[in-house]
C-alpha cells in the first residue's frame, strides 16, 4: 500500500528528518520519502496502515496532516 501525506510545518532538513524517523517508526511501513518542497510524504507499508496511525505519528513529532491520500 502507498500513501501520500500532506504534512504542514516543515520548514527544514531537520523537520524532514523528523517526520521521516517518526513515520519509519510505524509498523509495516517498508519506506518513506518526504519532499521538503512538496510538503509532503510518500509512505509504502506491507500492512494495513491506517490514516488515523499515520496522523497520530507525524502529531507526535510536531506537524500537522493536512490530507492522506491512497496511492
Amino acid at each position: 500500500m502507498k500513501k501520500k501525506i500532506s504534512i504542514s510545518g516543515m520548514s527544514c532538513e531537520h523537520c524532514v528528518k523528523h517526520v521521516t524517523k517518526a513515520l519509519q517508526e510505524l509498523s509495516g511501513v517498508s519506506k518513506v520519502e518526504v519532499n521538503l518542497a512538496g510538503k509532503h510524504a510518500i509512505v509504502e507499508s506491507n500492512a494495513d496502515l491506517s490514516d488515523e496511525a499515520i496522523k497520530a505519528a507525524i502529531d507526535d513529532a510536531g506537524y500537522e496532516v493536512t490530507a492522506v491520500e491512497t496511492l
